[in-house]
């Protein structure tokens, strides 16, 4: 018995662990460019929208790795694209869910 109430007590704070919200700021890129483009310029910025608007999705930026969204994120994260944000969300596997974004301060 004590057995079996350790192992549901494990499985249940690693469920819990991965529903945890983070905080995260980055970059809104696109899935075309990547990494290439991780910072506010003119430049990043018009390649992103330009990339975006021939069907690339958005991605964000942190840290030097390229995080994706999940598919209800997506639209969310388009009026972004160019800027530096702050997001809460939760991570699903390697797609982020976006609860809250905004511009980073």
């Amino acid at each position: 018995m004590k057995k079996v109430f350790c192992s549901c007590f494990i499985a249940a704070s690693f469920g819990a662990f991965s529903a945890m919200a983070d905080q995260m700021t980055g970059y809104i890129s696109d899935a075309h460019c990547g990494a290439k483009h991780s910072s506010v310029s003119a430049a990043n910025t018009k390649c992103v929208d330009t990339c975006i608007k021939g069907g690339a999705d958005p991605v964000m930026v942190a840290d030097g790795k390229v995080v994706k969204f999940s598919d209800d994120s997506k639209k969310k994260a388009l009026d972004y694209a160019g800027k530096s944000v702050t997001i809460d969300g939760t991570m699903d596997g390697d797609l982020l869910k976006i609860n809250t974004i905004n511009a980073a301060k």
